[in-house]
């Protein structure tokens, strides 16, 4: 009896001496990700409350009171009332068509060709990965010079090659193309995405599929692609929320013209929030955005089970 009366004694004090550690390790990990939690809470969660309350009201920078009105804003923006709400969405789904595939295939080849092992190897990642540290400005007043339709180095280009020249940025046709154009030269963070990816490949399997007399589509196909699918995942969620998310390049670049062209949801959103300081319609605007990329976000999630393949998972 004595003995198992000092054993459950000394269960009960490592119990206690393991909560007490529990408790501890709970109070130091919550300190240390304070400074994240309290800025998530100020800067994105409380603002995100806050507008979709706005969203809900007919608040507008230089009126004196405002208004709840219920889902009033989002009736206006759905009901056809607002012709340039369907436009700039239009607009916007464009751009993500022609922009993501394009980004994904091209940084997809340039990392291969970047993943090579060839002299100067270094110099020419380099030189693929400046342009996305140029300032968005200073980038856009270059695609600016390059793509004017009288003293264009693109047009003089194309005039010496004796093909035909493009209007660019100021033709209806051209301006979402030339504008996905633009964007394709600073692709080089998602490039270097892939190269992390590619870094990770043993280079093992490749040297089965020599010894099994396989080439470079064999490797591309059963090796390469198969092993980077959670790169191409990442680096596609990653494109769509940015191509969604354009705005300077409309706001630089075309002001939204030609005729609300390249008008796009953002650079409509801030339009309507700070030059016609409509903050309430604003918000409605935003909220709607969010429910749009959150949907393409979930329907990548859910269709990656089919196509995205993790290394030691079962099958």
């Amino acid at each position: 009896m004595e003995i198992s009366a000092n054993t459950g004694k000394s269960v009960k004090t490592v119990a206690r001496k393991s909560s007490k550690r529990e408790r501890k390790a709970l109070f130091y990990g919550l300190l240390f990700t304070a400074p994240a939690i309290l800025g998530f809470i100020i800067y994105t969660l409380g603002p995100m409350i806050a507008s979709l309350y706005l969203s809900l009201t007919d608040y507008n920078v230089f009126k004196d009171t405002t208004s709840f009105i219920g889902l009033d804003n989002y009736i206006k923006l759905f009901s056809g009332e607002d012709d340039l709400f369907y436009k700039s969405l239009g607009t916007t789904f464009y751009f993500v068509i022609l922009r993501v595939p394009a980004v994904i295939i091209i940084s997809f080849f340039l990392a291969i060709l970047l993943n090579m092992n060839v002299k100067g190897r270094a110099i020419f990642r380099t030189i693929i990965y400046l342009p996305s540290i140029v300032p968005a400005v200073a980038a856009s007043m270059i695609w600016l010079w390059l793509m004017n339709p009288d003293l264009g180095l693109l047009n003089m280009a194309l005039n010496w090659l004796h093909l035909p020249t493009s209007n660019w940025l100021f033709g209806e046709g051209s301006v979402i193309p030339s504008i996905v154009l633009t964007t394709l030269w600073g692709i080089g963070g998602t490039v270097i995405i892939f190269l992390a990816g590619l870094s990770g490949i043993p280079k093992s399997y490749y040297e089965a599929i020599d010894v099994d007399g396989g080439g470079w589509y064999s490797k591309l196909r059963h090796i390469t692609v198969p092993m980077l699918t959670p790169t191409i995942f990442f680096n596609t969620i990653m494109t769509i929320i940015g191509s969604f998310q354009v705005f300077s390049e409309a706001y630089i670049l075309t002001q939204g013209g030609p005729n609300n062209k390249s008008l796009f949801f953002v650079f409509y959103l801030w339009r309507t929030a700070f030059r016609d300081t409509e903050m309430g319609y604003a918000s409605a605007l935003a909220w709607v955005l969010f429910i749009i990329i959150m949907i393409f976000t979930v329907f990548v999630f859910k269709t990656s089970k089919s196509w995205v393949h993790y290394e030691g998972e079962k099958q």
